[in-house]
């Protein structure tokens, strides 16, 4: 009873911790909210559990804690965005609604009673939108604003249980990440180089970096469990060319271009409330300042010599460090199906005065749904989430040129996912 109601004092103090910083930090940005159906169902909350194979992601020191042998998870989720933009130049246009495919793959196997491994593959952070709008002078009339981003990890991860410590795991991820950025539209060069020039850019840069992280699971009580991550900053180191048409004519540089990805640290709580029903609430720390002040081109070899031979653009981000809670309720039905819902809190890293149509990304809540089903010795598991911003009104933007000045931006998106889970050996199902 005494380690019951210690449980629940933590759940409440975690949770009443996450809204006091909820006042002076914001949110989640890109980073989707789950990288799996089960995840995703419960509000992303995943920290304190160890059954599904997103765990190798999210929190590898759950290894440890996973029921069973091996663990087979193959799943998928369909982003839908929606994004709406006005200006002064353009009545509230709606960008064109686009689905992005987000895979995953994990295989976990038990080695001893000390040592898990695992293999995994996850898209867990991107952006992208595609406009048609009235141009800025002197690219009046229709122009065609296109933009995509992601990052997907490679991950390969252990874990360790201490000989007659079962009730603990200790874990960590490395491996190679693969990052993709490319965008397109009439865009007024920032500087330090040509800075206020008008031009029509073109850009697509590629390349990889290393991914690393780590992670503890405790089973505090048989009810109760928690769970701790860090997820190291991705410095990838990425190359491609720049187009630019601008009154001095047109060119292609080479360029290259150092893309990171954000740190995160998450503390997660789980609660059984009863054998059916489980509570769970998981707080994560982004440091998107660090990662998303600015992106630097160094631009060189163009192919026109009416422009610098080397350049430099400096495109302004500014975003905020960020805090996302999460909180998620599953309950198992008589006939051992069982249901999710979740809620996600997350106010927009992202300053009025450097959004735009390229990463507009200003969401702060999301709502979820989950179902799960035990059929032919497979876990399969649906969920979906609604994620919806404020109204964020730009007066003038730091983006000189004054393209953005003026203008409204309003964010929704959808995500839709399914996974299939199986386990193999001792306590076979996953819950």
């Amino acid at each position: 009873m005494r380690r019951s109601i210690k449980s629940w004092m933590l759940l409440c103090c975690l949770m009443a911790a996450a809204a006091l910083m909820e006042r002076r930090c914001q949110g989640d940005g890109i980073t989707l909210d789950g990288v799996s159906a089960v995840s995703i169902g419960r509000g992303g909350t995943n920290l304190g559990f160890a059954d599904n194979g997103s765990m190798l992601h999210d929190n590898p020191g759950a290894l440890g804690q996973m029921k069973g042998d091996v663990m087979l998870q193959l799943g998928a989720t369909a982003l839908f965005t929606q994004f709406d933009y006005g200006d002064a130049d353009n009545v509230q246009q709606r960008s064109q609604n686009q689905m992005y495919a987000l895979p995953e793959f994990t295989y976990i196997k038990r080695l001893n009673q000390q040592w898990t491994s695992g293999f995994g593959i996850y898209t867990p952070t991107g952006f992208g939108s595609i406009y048609n709008l009235e141009g800025p002078a002197p690219f009046g009339g229709p122009q065609h604003y296109e933009s995509f981003g992601s990052l997907t990890k490679v991950l390969f991860g252990a874990s360790y249980t201490p000989c007659g410590h079962e009730y603990v795991s200790f874990g960590g991820t490395i491996g190679p990440a693969i990052s993709f950025v490319n965008v397109e539209g009439p865009y007024t060069l920032q500087g330090p180089t040509a800075a206020g020039l008008p031009g029509l850019l073109d850009l697509g840069v590629e390349g990889a970096g290393l991914t690393w992280s780590l992670g503890a699971s405790c089973q505090l009580t048989e009810s109760t469990s928690m769970g701790f991550s860090y997820l190291a900053q991705v410095d990838v180191d990425a190359d491609g060319e720049v187009g630019l048409t601008s009154p001095l004519g047109r060119t292609t540089y080479d360029t290259d271009v150092e893309v990171k990805w954000p740190a995160s640290v998450g503390l997660g709580l789980k609660q059984d409330l009863s054998s059916r029903t489980t509570i769970a609430c998981d707080v994560i720390w982004t440091n998107w300042s660090n990662a998303f002040d600015q992106f630097v081109l160094n631009l060189s070899s163009p192919t026109n010599v009416a422009y610098p031979a080397v350049a430099v653009e400096s495109f302004p981000l500014n975003w905020s460090d960020t805090l996302s809670t999460r909180v998620g309720i599953e309950h198992r039905l008589c006939n051992g199906h069982i249901v999710r819902a979740g809620y996600v809190h997350h106010k927009s890293p992202i300053p009025p005065e450097t959004i735009n149509v390229w990463m507009p990304g200003a969401l702060e809540n999301a709502f979820s749904l989950g179902y799960g089903v035990h059929m032919f010795d497979w876990d399969v598991n649906l969920s979906y989430m609604f994620s919806v911003g404020p109204t964020v009104e730009v007066g003038t933007s730091d983006f000189i040129g004054g393209d953005f000045d003026n203008s409204v931006h309003r964010n929704k998106s959808h995500a839709a996912s399914i996974s299939f889970t199986r386990t193999f050996g001792t306590g076979e199902k996953s819950y």
